[in-house]
């Protein structure tokens, strides 16, 4: 049975054997990042809804999982936000309701964080992974170039709640770009929003494929181990 919704298993650098589940379409987002190696966001939206019908979700996830494989993680994850999709807690919670032997980790770019519903349907993974790559507004505009009806504080402060709530472990990602977010000021403030998250692991990352824009370069080994430092002791993404 060919798959629509899940994609994998693929060996990951941080999670091991994941089996990815992608909930919306092709390049669906509400960021439109420089560095991102899927290509340009083609539908840039804010809005929340069933992009792909869960049910359908519910069978794929039904067939591939009656085989009992060995996963080390399900992962939402993909080509757009996860959290766009609205009922991405109904997905979390049928897989710990009926294979609880498997954990569950989202990859989310943080944006939607801020608000309770997401935050109260993101609850039963075992691991987060919210993006952060600014905290200046400036930054955070060049960088992931938002919807219009995002702000950086709105990301700040949901992030900040969510590890506030949250049983699971928070791994917070930093992309970092050179240029942009490697600055003395820019690493401050992230140092400084690192210390009231106080995630399980900051790990950080640099391009490792082209990004949507071409003049997007990777940081040297040397550059990410200072970065690393200033942040306070940071993982780097291998």
């Amino acid at each position: 049975m060919d798959n629509k919704y899940l994609f994998g298993p693929v060996s990951s650098r941080r999670l091991g054997g994941s089996l990815g589940i992608d909930l919306v379409p092709y390049k669906t987002c509400d960021l439109d990042c420089i560095y991102c190696e899927c290509g340009k966001t083609t539908c840039l939206t804010i809005e929340r809804k069933e992009y792909v019908p869960v049910r359908e979700v519910f069978k794929e996830l039904q067939n591939y999982l009656q085989e009992k494989p060995n996963l080390n993680f399900i992962t939402f994850s993909g080509s757009g936000e996860p959290t766009l999709h609205s009922e991405i807690g109904r997905v979390i919670g049928f897989i710990k309701e009926f294979y609880p032997q498997y954990r569950v980790a989202v990859l989310t770019n943080s944006t939607f964080l801020h608000k309770g519903e997401v935050r109260k349907q993101l609850k039963g993974s075992d691991i987060v992974i919210p993006s952060l790559d600014a905290v200046s507004e400036e930054v955070f505009n060049k960088i992931n170039r938002p919807h219009a009806g995002l702000v950086c504080s709105d990301v700040i402060s949901g992030i900040i709640k969510f590890s506030r709530e949250f049983h699971g472990e928070i791994w917070l990602e930093i992309m970092i770009v050179p240029g942009l977010n490697d600055t003395e000021k820019e690493l401050g403030l992230l140092k400084e929003v690192i210390q009231e998250i106080r995630p399980e692991r900051v790990q950080l990352n640099t391009l490792d494929r082209p990004g949507t824009e071409p003049w997007v370069k990777a940081a040297r080994r040397t550059d990410m181990e200072r970065i690393a430092a200033a942040l306070g002791g940071s993982e780097l993404i291998e």
